[in-house]
């Protein structure tokens, strides 16, 4: 699961390619529970901010695995704005970003799962992800 959170504070700049949804959501979830640990030790030290001075040092990778993970759903990183629109845009990007991987290959390149394509990353590893770390998934 860390090599998911590392591979894309990595790749902090790769806003072109596509991100499996595992890749996604682990990222996400691991900055949420940073936020709350920083959250709560701000509070404990009187300086309520550090959580929200973390979540601007991850802002750029977050926003390059979100464009990786809608492109990897074959839509262009654009859609991210609709998540502007209150409550209707955010149960729509919500649902996007937890569609799973057009099959094969697509405009924005090889399906990061390495099946249904010609080209896909066939040695086991896709974009963030090194491989010649252990894969479990």
């Amino acid at each position: 699961m860390i090599n998911y959170y590392t591979g894309v504070l990595k790749n902090y700049v790769g806003f072109e390619g596509r991100a499996r949804r595992a890749e996604y959501w682990q990222f996400a979830l691991i900055n949420f529970i940073i936020v709350v640990v920083l959250d709560v030790i701000g509070i404990a030290v009187k300086f309520p901010y550090l959580g929200v001075l973390y979540s601007l040092g991850v802002l750029l990778p977050g926003l390059a695995v979100a464009f990786r993970r809608l492109h990897d759903t074959d839509r262009t990183a654009w859609w991210l704005l609709i998540g502007l629109v209150p409550f209707v845009g955010w149960i729509v990007l919500l649902v996007f970003l937890c569609l799973d991987s057009t099959p094969g290959d697509n405009k924005y390149g090889p399906n990061p799962k390495g099946v249904g394509g010609q080209g896909g990353y066939q040695d086991g590893s896709y974009a963030g992800y090194p491989t010649n770390a252990p894969y479990n998934g």
